[in-house]
């Protein structure tokens, strides 16, 4: 039995596991990919105390740091199922009705005796005391023809990963925002051209990486254009716009990176029984708790800091979340 079960390995599951092994909790770390959204984070220049650091190192860093404390075990397994097991308070009830006391009898008052059952990948099952669902996101798809059928075969979703596989080829960026910008910064520095399409003819990014792309003679910007189909034969060849660019409405590339976004991965928590807002995020209040006794959120999975999805908010809220279980625990 876990004090507490954190569902996610990325920034705020391991900020969540630290502060929670410091406060003496028996802690399990779950998911099925290492580093979470932080590994295509290709340079962090936001981070304190570093000037400059890989997304992937500081990954690194954060997972030797939560596992080096004897109360966190790691497991890397997709979590399945979360359900309500019986309660503390439920278990009693049981087993003193069977010796002749009524359930009224032997009922008592308290909030912090759920017990939540994981069921793992392959089957395994554990338990915990209380839930944090530090679960991130998931890279959103652009659901145009020819996206599923080239997936893996020059359709990628980072650009920032992936650009070093087409490096000396044309690619083409889709996408306005941080990631997007950031991407084609990037790939710029391996790839012949990177074409960096955008639906308006502004970005959403963090004007450092816009400076930082505007550096580089080889992007060329392709804006107020939307993509209506990637083209291909056994792989990918180009892409078709909606409107023409430069007298034509295809562009002959080697490599397509979706950069449109993300959608919170918050179907677990949903099923457990956690209130969404309208965008699909785990509504929480300040301590981070969910509408579901015993279960909080942290990081890009959650509504919290603002929808503003950094590595500090993230680490912010998993340690909120962490101090939170305790004072729940306490209870």
């Amino acid at each position: 039995m876990y004090d507490t079960a954190i569902i996610g390995l990325g920034c705020a599951g391991y900020t969540t596991a630290i502060y929670s092994a410091r406060y003496k909790l028996k802690t399990l770390i779950v998911g099925a990919q290492e580093g979470g959204m932080g590994m295509s984070a290709a340079d962090v220049g936001n981070w304190p105390g570093d000037i400059e650091v890989r997304g992937p190192d500081l990954m690194e860093r954060f997972k030797n740091h939560a596992t080096s404390f004897s109360d966190v075990e790691m497991k890397l397994s997709k979590v399945e199922k979360i359900e309500k097991a019986l309660s503390s308070t439920e278990l009693c009830c049981l087993s003193t009705s069977a010796n002749g006391r009524t359930l009224e009898e032997s009922t008592t008052s308290g909030e912090a005796d759920e017990i939540f059952k994981l069921t793992l990948e392959g089957g395994e099952e554990c338990e915990a005391k209380s839930i944090v669902f530090a679960t991130g996101s998931n890279k959103r798809h652009l659901g145009t023809p020819g996206e599923e059928e080239f997936s893996g075969k020059g359709v990628t979703y980072c650009a920032t990963c992936d650009a070093f596989f087409y490096r000396g080829k044309d690619v083409a960026v889709i996408g306005g925002g941080d990631s997007a910008v950031e991407g084609a910064a990037i790939a710029a520095q391996s790839c012949n051209k990177v074409y960096l399409i955008h639906r308006r003819n502004e970005f959403r990014a963090e004007p450092y990486w816009v400076d930082e792309m505007e550096k580089r003679d080889n992007i060329v910007m392709v804006l107020e254009r939307n993509v209506t189909e990637i083209l291909g034969d056994g792989k990918v060849t180009g892409v078709k716009l909606d409107k023409e660019f430069e007298g034509k409405d295809v562009i002959d590339v080697e490599g397509v990176f979706i950069e449109v976004g993300s959608n919170p991965a918050s179907d677990i928590a949903k099923d457990l029984g956690c209130d969404l807002d309208e965008r699909g995020f785990v509504k929480v209040g300040a301590d981070q708790a969910t509408s579901v006794n015993g279960v909080f959120a942290a990081g890009d999975v959650s509504d919290a800091s603002n929808h503003f999805a950094q590595f500090a908010t993230a680490a912010g809220e998993g340690a909120v979340a962490a101090n939170s279980v305790f004072t729940y625990l306490q209870k």
